[in-house]
């Protein structure tokens, strides 16, 4: 049995190490470049192939792997959104993914954002970085006095809202499919529209179907509260970025953290401190006091890293031996 893994980063070589070592009967091989039509012929003679990227999964990336005989493809990821679907059902491809790997850390990462914003640690820590030791006009506010609208209720939204009651923070949700425990605690609201007039702060952990293209545009940031703070740490096409740079111009968002973003793939994840930065509107996002920018690194943790790969990597086995994990992908 042979399992070929594509963009093995350094941080998952100790994970996948440990997984080999447990699998003697399993011939591993990787490489840290990511799958493409090009790259495909790595994996020839392998059973299954492992993956982790940005980039698209197309018919022609699909069709290369085809032809070397594999069709069992296994994503240490989440989102399947970039797989070409209709090429996959073709080729009859057995999928998976990694569903949950770490809500904890998603979900930390978002309301320590929240909490930054609030307690405006941004200007401060420049302040202090000039010798201004000064507290005015640098006020913060307290988690506790704010309402905050969660938007998804799924594992990483169901963390948030821990955290958020940890700190005592009112908290109101939407979710098209309600979870009985948030609904018995009286957690949800009726509309979208609801929890935009009532939130001071409002964070997303919903996914970036088609259908949530742009949840919040122009329109949904006009029927929010004037002042609201922002956090997204879901998925980049959720936010119409052109609208929220002019609610935080006009003051309509008072502050604003993003970990995702919609023109990512090429830009993240990539060291352009010695080079022309590429993207005008990030730039003037990261320039800006009241915003932070983290460059999708929500996820990532220890504990996240060796899930996504143990759990990846675990599914690929069980494929090629005829069965289907529990974190197979029904398409």
């Amino acid at each position: 049995m042979k399992i070929f893994a594509y963009g093995i980063r350094k941080d998952e070589e100790p994970a996948l190490q440990q997984w080999v070592e447990k699998h003697p009967e399993v011939e591993v091989d990787f490489t840290d470049k990511l799958l493409s039509p090009e790259t495909a012929s790595l994996a020839e003679g392998a059973d299954a192939v492992n993956v982790y990227q940005q980039l698209d999964y197309t018919r022609e990336t699909l069709t290369a792997l085809q032809e070397f005989g594999i069709t069992k493809m296994s994503l240490r990821n989440v989102g399947i959104d970039n797989i070409d679907l209709d090429a996959a059902r073709e080729f009859s491809f057995d999928i998976s993914n990694v569903p949950v790997y770490s809500p904890n850390a998603i979900a930390e990462h978002s309301m320590i954002q929240l909490s930054r914003l609030l307690r405006r640690t941004k200007e401060l820590d420049r302040k202090i970085a000039n010798h201004d030791l000064r507290w005015a006009p640098t006020i913060g506010r307290e988690m506790r006095m704010q309402t905050v609208g969660i938007i998804g209720t799924g594992h990483i939204g169901r963390v948030a809202i821990k955290i958020l009651q940890g700190f005592g923070a009112k908290v109101i949700a939407y979710d098209k499919f309600q979870n009985d425990e948030i609904k018995a605690e009286g957690l949800y609201v009726d509309s979208l529209d609801e929890l935009y007039a009532q939130a001071d702060a409002i964070s997303l952990y919903v996914p970036g179907v088609p259908e949530n293209h742009h949840l919040i545009d122009a329109d949904a940031i006009s029927k929010m509260k004037d002042g609201v703070v922002l956090v997204n740490v879901a998925r980049g096409n959720l936010m119409d970025i052109d609208a929220v740079i002019a609610g935080l111009d006009s003051g309509k968002i008072s502050d604003f953290a993003m970990d995702v973003y919609e023109e990512e793939v090429g830009l993240f994840n990539a060291d352009w401190s010695d080079k022309e930065f590429p993207d005008a509107k990030i730039a003037d996002l990261i320039d800006r006091e009241n915003v932070l920018v983290t460059p999708h690194t929500a996820f990532y943790t220890t504990k996240a890293v060796y899930e996504m790969v143990t759990q990846s990597m675990d599914a690929s086995l069980a494929f090629i031996n005829g069965e289907t994990p529990a974190i197979a992908v029904e398409y």
